[in-house]
């Protein structure tokens, strides 16, 4: 919402470091970045860097004389959840047929105002589902059912 108030485009990529720039590359975009806290500033690198992050935003508060917590008030977080699905078949998720279909009607219902990432963890066994919506409730509840989708339909 921030970024589109702005006049800012945003473009969704897959999860990982290198989609990330990839895509900045295809798109003339110099920041990019992840949830997981990576932000890559291709002008200065082509990997996530903590230490060059942290000097913009000092460089930023020293620029306008405002402290951290005022220059982050000005983003809104989106309602997020957040389930992590063990015991199931990771590697059947976009097989899982039923689970491609509730992911769907989850999308249609939440059209531009929310968004559904649903994938096999790289790390750990188990499927991260993830929903971030216009309310906490709406994301809460959307979250539950698909994690409750993958538990009957990838169970093991």
């Amino acid at each position: 919402i921030f970024l589109k108030e702005h006049g800012i485009k945003l473009e969704r990529t897959a999860v990982g470091d290198r989609y990330v720039l990839e895509s900045m590359n295809k798109n003339g975009f110099n920041l990019g970045g992840e949830q997981s806290g990576h932000v890559i500033m291709s002008d200065h690198a082509t990997t996530g860097d903590g230490v060059l992050t942290g000097l913009h935003l000092a460089a930023e508060m020293a620029r306008t004389g405002l402290p951290l917590s005022e220059l982050a008030n000005r983003m809104q977080a989106t309602p997020q959840k957040l389930i992590n699905v063990k015991g199931v078949d990771r590697a059947g998720v976009a097989g899982c047929v039923p689970l491609q279909e509730a992911i769907k009607d989850a999308e249609a219902q939440l059209g531009d105002t929310g968004r559904v990432l649903l994938r096999p963890s790289g790390t750990e066994p188990l499927v991260r589902v993830m929903v971030e919506a216009e309310t906490q409730e709406v994301a809460d509840a959307t979250a539950q059912a698909l994690a409750d989708v993958v538990a009957r339909e990838l169970a093991i």
